[in-house]
C-alpha cells in the first residue's frame, strides 16, 4: 500500500452526527473514523496532506466491542477508534 493510499483510508469515514456537527460550529472540530492501529501523528498528517489545512489538535477514542445476541448465538461487534480533529482558525473540510 502506497503512502497516498493509507492516508486516504486514515480519513475516507468522517462521522456525521448531531454531537459532531456543534463541534463543528463551536471548536471547527470534525470527527473521522480510523484504524484502530492510526495514531494521532498519522491522523494529523493525513488530514493536513488530504485536506491542505492545518490541524491545531486530535483527540481520539477507542470504542470496545460490545457483546450482542440474534436468538441462540452471542457475537460482538467490532472495536473501532473515532478521532476528533480541532483545525487552525479560517480552515474548513468540507466532508460532505
Amino acid at each position: 500500500m502506497s503512502t497516498m493510499d493509507r492516508l486516504y483510508k486514515l480519513v475516507s469515514q468522517p462521522i456525521i452526527t448531531e454531537k459532531g456537527s456543534g463541534d463543528t460550529a463551536k471548536r471547527n472540530a470534525f470527527h473521522f473514523r480510523v484504524p484502530i492501529d492510526a495514531n494521532k501523528i498519522e491522523i494529523r498528517t493525513a488530514v493536513e496532506k488530504v485536506f491542505n489545512v492545518k490541524v491545531k489538535k486530535v483527540n481520539t477514542l477507542r470504542a470496545a466491542t460490545k457483546v450482542r445476541r440474534r436468538g441462540y448465538s452471542v457475537g460482538t461487534t467490532p472495536a473501532w477508534k473515532r478521532a476528533m480533529v480541532v483545525l487552525e482558525e479560517g480552515n474548513v473540510i468540507d466532508v460532505l
